[in-house]
């Protein structure tokens, strides 16, 4: 008799976040102690970098986790320890941790960021545990600096959450936090006095805390409305479609932010739109303006939106046919800085498009020039 063998089918990797509001919520700490119990039901699970940060308590739990070394960069004539990519896949484990989801990479690191770390890990079968805090999510960045008047310098895309199959909030009370910052659990204590009235003031983490909570409670509906259009218990809904509009000014990334929100939220495809003029030397006379318009793309496709590039005398002529040739449904628009005086006698974008194109709604979006990262 012919022995029939059947191929298993082999199912993509999975990748849980642990999140929080800040650090020393114990991100880190429940991480590791889920990868114990991982390891006492037979799985394969490795220690790719775990960060204590001086934590005695995440030190003791790590106990006998098996840990991959790390790899030493020379950088400055300085010898410094990064994750080690090639080792991991090299042991290829069922499952690896990665602390520290939003760190750079030292220069001459296989992969310039960590979360790109964990994309490869991803593709080559392995399945990962990582941890990051609420306020590197790149589109909370003007929320946070609204707040601590701050920007964080590493972020992670919003559009890498999306890859996730389980997204884990970490949540402790304000005053439970605070607590532990005066304990020296946190930070060392000449730091402790600055970071209450900082960072960890308690407005500031109740933001934080509701923006973890909120990101989560995302997450977990978009999963059961994906369940549900699978498994055919609902008819799927006509799907969202957003366009941001593109300009070259400073601050642009603010729409951006706040388009990739939107869309999050309403499950939706969406668009980063830009119009060129017949007549626009490609950068030549402004290059500084040009410059920024790729960062803006480049940053608009991290962020998971479809680039467009269009080309028209007319910008509102070019806006209003593609909003209406996709089916659009929602609008964001950066706030014009130009006079009243100028509107009346050169017209409005803005104007125009909510003239002639209805049942959409708009959202226009303040500009104004990003503070200096620091």
């Amino acid at each position: 008799m012919a022995e029939i063998q059947l191929e298993r089918h082999q199912e993509p990797a999975k990748l849980r976040i642990y999140i929080g509001a800040a650090p020393g919520v114990g991100k880190t700490y429940h991480m590791v102690n889920d990868a114990h119990l991982k390891r006492k039901q037979g799985v394969d699970v490795v220690i790719g970098l775990v960060e204590a940060h001086g934590r005695q308590e995440t030190t003791d739990q790590i106990r006998d986790l098996e840990i991959v070394p790390q790899r030493v960069i020379p950088y400055r004539e300085v010898n410094l320890k990064e994750m080690d990519v090639d080792a991991i896949l090299a042991r290829h484990p069922d499952t690896v941790i990665v602390d520290e989801l939003a760190h750079t990479n030292v220069p001459g690191s296989k992969n310039r960021k960590r979360y790109e770390d964990v994309l490869e890990l991803l593709e080559a079968g392995i399945n990962v545990m990582t941890a990051v805090n609420i306020q590197h999510l790149e589109t909370l960045n003007d929320a946070v600096n609204r707040s601590a008047n701050t920007i964080i310098r590493e972020t992670v895309p919003d559009n890498f959450f999306k890859r996730a199959d389980e997204v884990v909030n970490v949540d402790v009370t304000v005053e439970e936090l605070r607590s532990r910052l005066r304990e020296g659990k946190i930070y060392a204590k000449e730091k402790v006095e600055q970071s209450l009235a900082n960072f960890f003031r308690k407005g500031n983490l109740n933001l934080l805390r509701e923006l973890s909570l909120r990101t989560t409670a995302e997450q977990v509906s978009k999963r059961a409305a994906d369940y549900r259009r699978t498994q055919g218990l609902e008819q799927a809904p006509i799907p969202e479609k957003l366009m941001v509009c593109l300009s070259t000014r400073p601050g642009t990334e603010r729409l951006l932010r706040v388009g990739s929100r939107v869309a999050g939220r309403l499950a939706s495809n969406w668009y980063a739109v830009y119009v060129t003029r017949p007549d626009d030397d490609k950068g030549h006379g402004d290059p500084e303006a040009f410059h920024r318009l790729e960062e803006y793309q480049r940053m608009a496709r991290d962020l998971g939106a479809q680039v467009v590039n269009l080309t028209d005398k007319n910008v509102a002529d070019a806006l209003i046919r593609f909003a209406q040739q996709e089916n659009i449904s929602h609008v964001v628009f950066g706030q014009s800085a130009r006079s009243r005086w100028d509107i009346l006698l050169r017209g409005s974008v803005l104007n125009r498009f909510l003239s002639e194109v209805r049942d959409v709604t708009v959202q226009v979006v303040p500009m104004q020039k990003p503070l200096r990262k620091v």
